[in-house]
């Protein structure tokens, strides 16, 4: 199947859970992070502002803010960019050109080398680590900046995103990890 056709057969998947059983599966998976290593030593930690169907970021942003972690989300920037920008309690927000919320104003750019982890958002994902996102090709691009695989990348997913093969083009970039309401998900091979 081709990254187009699955991407829609994934999204009615998702869009099929219920939103308060995504919910609950958003506070199962904030629940295990936060008990690991990998997010407790993480003081800068970048993830999006989950819409739709996607699985709330929400609970994990809460729990950021009571450990006093900052948190970047994505701006975009001209018309390919993506930027990391501090979100705060408070941040005014605005929708951008997929109307997806985003801080308004002039916040300053976090740069990549700064953070200790980023959750990024999928449609799916496979047991190596590879995603299938949304299709812009933002966070492949982003991704493909970092050094010494830093910062830590995992993925922010339903269980049920999981798939055998995830169809790769050289650009794609791989996941270190993939928590789900599951636990989190180290790839094999």
């Amino acid at each position: 199947m081709d990254k187009r056709a699955l991407r829609r057969e994934l999204r009615l998947r998702r869009a099929a859970v219920p939103a308060a059983a995504r919910l609950r599966a958003a506070r199962s998976a904030a629940a295990k992070l936060v008990r690991l290593p990998v997010w407790m030593r993480a003081q800068h930690v970048a993830l999006h502002l989950a819409r739709g169907s996607e699985l709330p970021t929400a609970p994990l942003i809460e729990h950021a803010w009571r450990q006093h972690k900052r948190i970047y989300v994505p701006r975009l920037s001209g018309t390919r960019g993506m930027h990391l920008v501090a979100l705060k309690p408070g941040t005014r927000l605005r929708r951008n050109r997929y109307g997806i919320l985003e801080p308004a104003g002039r916040g300053a750019y976090c740069p990549l080398r700064r953070l200790d982890l980023l959750l990024a958002p999928l449609l799916a994902f496979d047991a190596h680590g590879h995603r299938l996102g949304a299709g812009g090709g933002y966070y492949d691009r982003l991704l493909a900046r970092r050094r010494m695989r830093r910062p830590v990348c995992l993925g922010w997913a339903l269980s049920l995103q999981e798939i055998p093969r995830v169809p790769c083009d050289p650009w794609d970039q791989r996941l270190d990890g993939i928590v789900t309401e599951k636990g989190l998900r180290w790839p094999t091979g």
